[in-house]
């Protein structure tokens, strides 16, 4: 923790245990548990709380590209390379159900609001939705023409918004199921995007180096920041809606407050020896984390 002299962040937890490179982070939604997904083909599941073993989840065939908890915290949804999906009970025992969900990688994993519903994407270029309860296919949304690298249900659960190595993002109806609008990124194709917490807004980083926010009831760029050297890879939003956190290639986080529309922090890691970083792939900021310029708490994970 940063003290309020100096203001700046500060790591404060460490965690060693994936043999390979980590794709994705989600924190539980009561605060105690880290989940973690890996090229290694293994998902892991963090205590929080100091010196308590993790669990190690094996089952998948390939890389783990995704995670992600419920909203009631009672499951674990993980989306691999080898086309399957794998719906958790996060304790000790790590059991699962798995179905195939797509014909290709499975990029991206999402619930619901209400736990109800999840939706996947894949490099097979399509977006499916399926009920949680016994994973049934409700739906495709098939407009891309290039592997969809996002998919993310709006807080009220209206909506859909999906980006894919097209260079387009689209934003669903979930009822009608039709794209009712899309962006079109010709520089670069959109790695990680996601909504604000309010709903009106969504965020996404690109392969252009490029943080962008638009305004989805009118579709206006409301802001754009070149603040990275290389590629930006993924974004989370702190749940005030207020601050804006993102990972690149360059081997930087960068913490944007959004009402100001300025850069706050810049953060470096991963350090591997001496002067050589790695890529940040994934980061999330803990949803109820109490964030000021003088307070900060962060989090490492090491492959």
């Amino acid at each position: 923790r940063a003290s309020a002299n100096d203001g700046d962040p500060n790591l404060e937890r460490h965690f060693r245990g994936h043999r390979d490179i980590i794709t994705s982070l989600d924190f539980s939604p009561n605060m105690k548990y880290l989940a973690s997904g890996s090229m290694d083909s293994c998902v892991v599941i963090w205590n929080l709380k100091p010196q308590t073993k993790a669990y190690r989840f094996v089952g998948h065939q390939d890389a783990v590209m995704c995670v992600q908890f419920s909203p009631s915290g009672n499951l674990l949804a993980s989306g691999s390379r080898d086309q399957t999906v794998r719906l958790w009970i996060p304790n000790m025992k790590g059991e699962s159900a798995v179905f195939k969900a797509h014909k290709a990688s499975v990029r991206s994993v999402h619930f619901s609001s209400d736990g109800q519903l999840l939706v996947t994407a894949s490099d097979d270029k399509t977006i499916k939705v399926w009920t949680v309860h016994k994973q049934k296919f409700l739906f495709s949304l098939n407009l891309h023409v290039n592997w969809v690298r996002c998919a993310k249900f709006s807080p009220d659960g209206k909506l859909i918004v999906s980006s894919s190595d097209d260079k387009t993002v689209r934003i669903w109806d979930h009822s009608t199921r039709e794209c009712v609008h899309s962006f079109y990124e010709p520089t670069g194709f959109i790695s990680y995007l996601d909504f604000h917490p309010s709903g009106v807004c969504i965020a996404a980083v690109s392969t252009d180096k490029t943080v962008k926010v638009w305004d989805i009831r009118t579709h206006q760029l409301l802001q754009s920041y070149q603040i990275h050297n290389t590629g930006v890879n993924s974004l989370s939003f702190h749940a005030s809606g207020n601050y804006l956190i993102t990972a690149s290639s360059d081997s930087t986080l960068k913490v944007l407050n959004l009402l100001e529309g300025k850069l706050l922090y810049t953060i470096h890691g991963h350090q591997v020896s001496g002067e050589d970083f790695r890529s940040t792939c994934c980061l999330k900021f803990l949803k109820y984390m109490h964030f000021s310029v003088s307070e900060w708490h962060l989090s490492r994970l090491e492959f």
